[in-house]
């Protein structure tokens, strides 16, 4: 049994040095050689590991030194250089595009950095600032606690969108007929089913747009900010409740933005709509803002040139609503078209326009004499 000669407990020793002898020492001598290879193995190990790092030299020594400590730049930075982060980019990702841009000295310098920070997982989309030389640590910092660049642009409420695509086009530097070509897609940018247009739905609001946003991502986002404020107004069933649908209500909202003065005064001229298409027979809406915006003017009064105009936005020609909206209302306009007042008014005069101040009645007598007044306050 020649696995006795290996035996390591006593018994197994004695055994071996008995067969040994029978055999002129020749096992023992075996044995002796076995143990100095293994002895030998590790030494060998070593004295490679030695030659890497002294006889290898210099090779070794930056192996070993970029893989423990990697190069890193000291301080801010100094030239400036935009970096994008792409949707769904880790930090190894990223890391690759600043070391490429020299605003890092190394990947790992930069993945060392995040990771000791805790910060892998607030990395967000979008374009920064950063400079080129900086320190990972201050490249981390820039990117998850920095400003992302994007353009801020302002829509007022009661803004045509003639006047939106002027205001995009100039503020993102973009064509204005690419907007223009953008709101024909109904679809791309979400439109809803009743909407005949982007008009009226480019919802007034402050806008935070990505620098290289799309013209069809810039109206879809808009749109979705209309979408936010129609289920926050419950809009579609307060529309079937009043007997109206969305698209008449938003062309309500869209005559109270551009014909109110103040907040207060939007939900008496919703009611002053709605009471002159309820008559029997319906009264003409004879709406000034409605034949403005048909020969693309603005103004509070009409002169009778242009009231002879054949739109069939001139509601002084034509029986009910005009076709769509005129202008782009805000949340309180298309609350106050889900919720008119109850004073039974008919009329309104913007009798002191400088001051905003408008005067509403029930009665055609008193109407006439509110436009007097008017006319007075330099109206006309």
């Amino acid at each position: 049994m020649d696995f006795l000669l290996g035996a390591e407990d006593d018994e197994g020793r004695a055994r071996g040095r008995s067969r040994g002898s029978g055999k002129n020492g020749r096992g023992r001598r075996r044995r002796r050689r076995r143990n100095r290879g293994g002895f030998l193995a590790p030494l060998l190990a070593v004295i490679v590991l030695v030659g890497i790092l002294g006889g290898g030299g210099y090779y070794g020594y930056l192996w070993l030194s970029d893989a423990l400590v990697p190069d890193d730049f000291k301080g801010p930075g100094t030239t400036e250089v935009v970096i994008q982060v792409k949707e769904g980019q880790n930090a190894t990702d990223v890391a690759k595009t600043l070391q490429a841009q020299g605003v890092v000295a190394s990947e790992r310098a930069f993945t060392n950095a995040i990771a000791a920070a805790g910060k892998s997982s607030e990395l967000r989309p979008g374009q920064f600032t950063l400079k080129k030389g900086m320190s990972a640590a201050a490249a981390v910092e820039a990117l998850v606690s920095g400003k992302k660049l994007q353009n801020t642009i302002l829509i007022k409420e009661g803004v045509r969108l003639s006047e939106v695509f002027d205001i995009l086009a100039k503020q993102t530097k973009k064509p204005r007929k690419a907007f223009v070509e953008a709101a024909k897609d109904k679809e791309a940018i979400g439109l809803p089913s009743y909407a005949r247009g982007l008009e009226g739905y480019a919802f007034p609001a402050t806008y935070e747009f990505e620098p290289n946003a799309s013209p069809t991502q810039m109206l879809t986002q808009m749109v979705d900010r209309y979408t936010q404020a129609a289920g926050a107004t419950n809009l579609e069933q307060s529309a079937k409740q009043l007997g109206y649908t969305p698209a008449q209500i938003m062309t309500v909202a869209s005559i109270v933005q551009a014909e109110a003065g103040n907040h207060e005064d939007m939900p008496k001229i919703a009611e002053v709509i709605y009471n002159r298409l309820a008559l029997k027979p319906p009264m003409k809406l004879q709406m000034d803002s409605t034949v403005m915006y048909a020969l693309g003017k603005y103004g509070i009064s009409a002169s009778h040139a242009e009231l002879e105009t054949k739109s069939p936005y001139n509601t002084y020609k034509h029986q009910g609503l005009p076709p769509g909206p005129i202008s782009n209302p805000g949340e309180h306009a298309i609350e106050a078209a889900l919720n008119p007042s109850d004073e039974g008014y008919r009329f309104f005069v913007t009798t002191d326009p400088k001051n905003r101040v408008t005067k509403f009645t029930a009665s055609e007598d008193e109407f006439w004499k509110l436009k007097q007044e008017f006319e007075r306050n330099g109206g006309g």
